[in-house]
């Protein structure tokens, strides 16, 4: 399941963002899953944290074997830990060197606190015309900047919740925080389009992400549903309101995922399951009458699938092209992805410290620059006394010793 790589000595020359340097000012998830994108492509990140520590440090349990916070650790390896005490004028100084010669600066703070810090992008920019800096906020720079930016607090007053569970439940919430992940990816590529824009023109630019508009855009079709017709869409379970089946049906003994996106795919599962004569009634001729009538479909279906387990039923279905599989837990998700040759999981080691970490791979794959595992994810200042300093005209950092 796990395939290792080390690279003690940095990246190689040819990583895709080799000679980008970013000062993170970020906590929690969205800005520091952004910068451990970045940084698995070759960019040498710099978390600069409180004397306290990201806040996910204290999220503990679960551990891991070193006692490490796992939530801190998802989102922090090939970074190194720098602590500054922004309430003091020496850390506010340290945190201006390391932000004035970086390439990018990331930060989530409410909207006024890196100023107060003289740490905004106004003030640098006068400086550094050439800097990008990504702000990421819970709901914007403007009426909304007082709102404290919590994934939770987004999923419900983005609508996230109201069309998550069953018709019967209460607005559920998704089981990750998942507005901080898209929020997080909408930073990535904020970032590096602005990086793009600096290769050809010199010039920076501020890059603004904010929760709620993540969550508003990756809402996509049911969004789109609410803006054409007016309504609000309902929680509807695990079912499509445009497709039928695609939803969890039960079977012998475990929920099992049917995702029938065509009338051949729905003949297919017809057959398998030995009622053929279904995908002739004229209640489900066309995807339009399954969904007209799937509550009837529904019963039908599992009136079949109650007879076989999960697993035969998705081996049987999938060799018959029907998109179909048990509904695995988290474990089973990663012994899949591995089966399938994916290699889903990395296990780290730096060279320089007797731990390692095993941790979810980056899923983007290129061929010729790929993502590396060159760090784990730092102590709390294990890196104090870092700055960056030029190198061939490009920024790079170096370790100095602290004296402690």
């Amino acid at each position: 399941m796990n395939s290792t790589q080390s690279f003690p000595h940095g990246p190689p020359a040819a990583a895709p963002l080799d000679g980008i340097t970013v000062a993170d000012f970020s906590r929690v998830l969205a800005g520091p899953f952004a910068t451990m994108m970045l940084a698995d492509f070759g960019a040498d990140v710099i978390k600069v944290e409180s004397p306290a520590g990201d806040d996910t440090r204290a999220w503990v349990p679960p551990v891991d074997e070193h006692g490490a916070g796992t939530y801190f650790s998802s989102v922090n390896r090939n970074k190194r830990s720098v602590v500054c005490d922004l309430r003091t004028e020496e850390g506010r100084a340290q945190a201006l060197d390391i932000a004035r010669t970086a390439d990018v600066v990331i930060e989530n703070f409410r909207p006024g606190v890196m100023q107060r810090f003289g740490l905004d992008y106004e003030t640098l920019r006068a400086e550094r015309p050439d800097l990008v800096y990504c702000s990421i906020t819970g709901f914007g720079s403007k009426g909304g900047a007082h709102l404290p930016g919590y994934d939770l607090l987004v999923q419900a007053v983005g609508g996230l919740m109201s069309v998550t569970g069953s018709p019967e439940s209460e607005p559920s919430k998704v089981g990750v925080a998942l507005v901080d992940v898209v929020t997080g990816q909408n930073a990535v590529v904020g970032i590096l389009a602005a990086l793009r824009s600096r290769d050809r023109t010199g010039r920076g630019q501020r890059v603004d992400v904010n929760l709620l508009s993540s969550l508003l855009a990756g809402l996509v079709n049911q969004a789109s549903s609410t803006l054409a017709t007016g309504e609000s869409p309902q929680r509807m379970g695990n079912a499509h309101p445009s497709i039928a089946p695609y939803e969890t049906l039960r079977t012998a003994d475990a929920p099992l995922a049917l995702a029938v996106g065509t009338d051949k795919q729905f003949a297919s599962l017809t057959r398998v399951l030995g009622v053929p004569e279904l995908s002739d009634d004229s209640r489900f001729r066309g995807n339009s009458n399954r969904v007209a009538h799937r509550d009837e479909l529904k019963a039908l279906l599992e009136e079949q699938l109650r007879k076989k387990p999960a697993v035969e039923w998705s081996g049987r279905l999938s060799e018959a092209g029907v998109p179909a599989g048990k509904v695995n837990s988290i474990v089973e998700a990663i012994q899949l992805a591995a089966d399938l040759g994916l290699e889903p999981v990395v296990e780290i080691a730096d060279g320089s410290s007797p731990r390692t970490s095993r941790q979810v791979a980056n899923p983007i794959r290129l061929s010729e620059t790929p993502a590396t595992y060159r760090r784990l994810p730092p102590l709390l200042g294990e890196h104090s006394g870092a700055t960056f300093a030029e190198r061939n005209n490009r920024s790079a950092l170096q370790s100095t010793p602290t004296g402690k």
